[in-house]
């Protein structure tokens, strides 16, 4: 069943070796709009047996692909994200309707996922190995990748179609083979986008789509035929992967509670506006969101005043109306996580100077109001965990040392910003900040397709890296010839 919200040509069945079908567990869910609150489809719940359907025909669609030249992996790979950037209108206005974000935001979603099919597919045909010298001169050394094999990917729901080509472009474009698990209540723009792979010259069972929750996507990961793991989505959940998982191969890239840290020389206007963008993003929803500020105590006044300023570009409203930047948070679980912040944060005394609560008179209750709080506490929940809506914490500190402690004091470690006049006091914090990655003068909410994104060592933020050849690297296996000339 599909609401007449939806586009005709959207898919609700499961995607299973090349195939819609509505698989064999007999059980359905439904989706509802946090835009409308309208259930906009219906769809099957996948089994066991269809996860078994989907593996097998992985593998074996793997074993041809594999050996096909990268040449002509490429070419397809090309056509692929052609095929993508035909349909863009007509998927982000899917994607809107069940993920919530403004359609604007949705639209430059599939921009990117067209363009990473492209970047890739030249990535491939340059992974290259090298020629190693051998302490026996009767030896020929020589390294070269070659595909890892049948990966579980396992997206979220923020960025429903993106995410999945973020593991899709690199691990077709090197040879392997993927089944994908997106939740269910963001899953039709997905299932949707990828009929085209097989437009575009992909083989059948390449690639499989199977929206499900929790149990299934234990059953996913640690299924027999699946040789790699590829997680974009919360700590908590990556931790259960890697414990369930073993020694197979993984991409992990987990929570980030990002600072964006605003020193005393900094242009203040535009740390305001950075800090404010990267904080309704998405309704926030983001894992490189601005989901704190660490100011310098003397330019807290100022910063406060032009970060209020700033806070009139955030338009809650319609997220399919043009002038609307902020639209409804995604479900209720996570609202509600932006409650229990907000609440504390009352019983504290911060200071709530914009917003602070769900807005009235919408469909849903998941309107949320862009919030700013000043005079956090460190040890508050606005600054210890990753709040994940549209509210901008602000803490106070006196030197730069105080605000790179509190900086890293955190259990996650993804990415970080900081606003300075001063480059040798950019590369102190871009060195000794514990985040993958450091934006200077601009938002921590920045992102480019061509550069490697993920955690750092030592915080639960996850390992490998998400943009540019350095996923093609981490989805092939890294392999080694030697060759003896003797006879």
């Amino acid at each position: 069943m599909t609401s007449t919200l939806l586009s005709q040509r959207a898919r609700t069945q499961l995607y299973i070796a090349g195939e819609y079908v509505d698989g064999t567990s007999g059980r359905t869910a439904d989706i509802v709009s946090p835009v409308t609150g309208e259930t906009i489809a219906t769809l099957p719940v996948p089994g066991r047996d269809d996860l078994d359907r989907a593996v097998t025909a992985a593998r074996l669609a793997q074993d041809q692909w594999r050996r096909m030249g990268v040449w002509q992996r490429a070419e397809i790979c090309h056509r692929v994200g052609d095929l993508l950037s035909a349909r863009i209108d007509e998927l982000a206005r899917i994607q809107t309707l069940e993920q919530g974000k403004p359609l604007a935001e949705s639209v430059a979603d599939l921009e990117e996922a067209a363009k990473l099919f492209h970047l890739h597919a030249e990535d491939a045909v340059r992974l290259h190995g090298e020629t190693l010298p051998s302490n026996d001169p009767q030896k020929r050394m020589w390294t070269f990748y070659q595909a890892v094999g049948t990966w579980a990917i396992v997206v979220p729901w923020n960025f429903p179609v993106l995410m999945f080509t973020e593991f899709a472009a690199p691990g077709l474009a090197t040879g392997n083979a993927l089944v994908v698990k997106p939740p269910t209540h963001t899953s039709l723009a997905l299932l949707t986008a990828v009929e085209i792979l097989e437009e575009a010259g992909v083989p059948k069972g390449l690639v499989s789509v199977l929206p499900g929750e929790g149990d299934f996507g234990a059953e996913l990961v640690t299924h027999p035929g699946i040789d790699a793991i590829g997680f974009i989505g919360s700590s908590a959940t990556a931790e259960k992967i890697v414990r369930s998982a073993g020694l197979k191969r993984a991409i992990i890239e987990a929570s980030g509670n990002g600072p964006l840290i605003v020193l005393d020389d900094a242009n203040i206007e535009a740390a305001a506006l950075a800090a404010v963008r990267g904080a309704y993003y998405n309704a926030g929803q983001v894992c490189c969101a601005t989901g704190r500020v660490l100011v310098h105590a003397d330019v807290h006044a100022e910063f406060v005043a032009a970060t209020l300023k700033a806070s009139e570009e955030a338009v809650l409203g319609d997220p399919f109306a043009g002038t609307t930047t902020l639209g409804p948070m995604n479900n209720a679980s996570t609202a509600a996580k932006v409650d229990t912040h907000l609440e504390e944060a009352r019983a504290r005394g911060f200071d709530i100077r914009t917003g602070g609560g769900r807005s009235s008179g919408y469909p849903t209750d998941l309107y949320y109001e862009f919030t700013v709080v000043d005079n956090v506490a460190p040890d508050s929940l606005l600054n210890r965990q990753e709040t994940f809506g549209p509210v901008l914490p602000i803490i106070t500190a006196t030197s730069d040392e105080e605000l790179l402690r509190l900086a890293n004091d955190d259990a996650l470690g993804l990415q970080s910003g900081v606003f300075t006049s001063d480059m040798n006091r950019a590369y102190h914090f871009v060195e000794n900040l514990r985040t993958g990655q450091v934006i200077v003068n601009d938002s921590n909410g920045f992102w480019d397709i061509n550069m490697p994104f993920g955690g750092v060592g030592g915080k639960r933020t996850g390992w490998g890296r998400i943009g540019g050849v350095h996923t093609l690297i981490d989805m092939s296996d890294l392999r080694t010839g030697v060759l003896h000339l003797g006879r």
